[in-house]
This record gives structure tokens, sequence and C-alpha cells, in this order.
């Protein structure tokens, strides 16, 4: 029910809504991790209202640019340097 809406949330701000595939549980782990991390910004319940656009998008930023085990603690970005330097 959390998500019963999607397509009026999706029509009202252009962000697409997007939900693990069936039988891919391995989606939803990744998904559990990324609300895991951002709740170190914006704890659960945290009315959104209260913060500007350019607060968000200073976490958004904090978040895309933060170094990942699975990347060899590099950035989502030095990974892309990488693949367009081939």
């Amino acid at each position: 029910m959390e998500l019963a809406a999607h397509k009026r949330l999706s029509a009202s701000t252009g962000v697409a809504v997007v939900f693990a595939a069936p039988r891919s549980p391995w989606q939803r782990g990744t998904n559990e991790n990324a609300n895991k991390l951002l709740r170190q910004y914006l704890p659960k319940g945290t009315d959104l209202s209260t913060h500007s656009q350019s607060d968000l998008d200073a976490i958004a930023d904090r978040r895309n640019t933060r170094p990942r085990k699975c990347l060899g603690f590099r950035t989502p970005a030095e990974c892309v340097a990488l693949t367009r330097g081939i």
C-alpha cells in the first residue's frame, strides 16, 4: 500500500518509480541497502517539505560520489571514467 499511488507520484513529479522485478530477490537487497544509506541523511518519517531542493541535491551528490566496496572503493564516476578510456 505504501506505493499504491506510484503512477500519480510519477505524473506529478516526473520521477520514475521502479520496482524490483518479480523472482529477482537480489534487486530488493540493493534497494534496501540504498534506503539504509539514505536514512543517514533523512531519518524515517522525515517531512521532506522542510528541506530545500538544494538540501536534497546535496544529499544526492554525497550519495552519488560515495566510494563503493563493490567498485573497488571507487566512485561510480571514477568507474565510468575508466570505461571511457577504453
